[in-house]
């Protein structure tokens, strides 16, 4: 899970606009909680602090019971994330095939680590249990463009490519 403690947490300025609008959609709904957070996190790209706060006060919960919610699904995440998430997977084939080895050349190329984001917010990097795609291992994905058969060499070339994309 990559998320941190409350303490850690990004406390700048936020356009909490974006927030009431996905709270006003669920505001009378049952059970709203999870939608209004995965609301909040389409539009941010995480849950920002303040977001968690209004949250709170707007939907009458502890800010304790969101954290909980927020720290126990994988989805949510509290940090600020790359717009290119890239994974490698690191199951049984793609380990086999060499995964590590792509692992450490993306840890180089990129200078972050698994779990960690650029501070440029171009790139989040993680390892991966699985990717469900064996066959094509050593396997990695930027966003939902998939990697098969990967190389030392093709790590270069993706990061040349997805550097000349816009960051918006």
């Amino acid at each position: 899970m990559s998320n941190a403690p409350a303490e850690a947490l990004p406390t700048e300025e936020v356009d909490l606009s974006y927030a009431n609008k996905v709270i006003d959609k669920y505001l009378t709904l049952p059970g709203n909680l999870m939608p209004v957070l995965q609301g909040i996190q389409d539009e941010y790209g995480f849950v920002p602090k303040p977001a968690i706060d209004l949250v709170a006060e707007r939907l009458n919960v502890y800010p304790s019971q969101i954290y909980g919610v927020l720290t126990f699904y994988a989805q949510f995440h509290l940090k600020p994330r790359g717009r290119f998430i890239i994974r490698v997977c690191v199951g049984t084939a793609c380990h086999v095939q060499g995964a590590e080895r792509i692992v450490e050349t993306f840890f180089e190329k990129l200078g972050i680590g698994h779990a960690e984001t650029s501070p440029d917010l171009r790139y989040t990097f993680e390892k991966v249990a699985c990717l469900g795609a064996c066959g094509m291992a050593p396997l990695a994905m930027v966003n939902d463009d998939t990697f098969g058969k990967m190389t030392v060499q093709k790590v270069g070339e993706i990061i040349t490519e997805y550097n000349q994309r816009p960051l918006k």
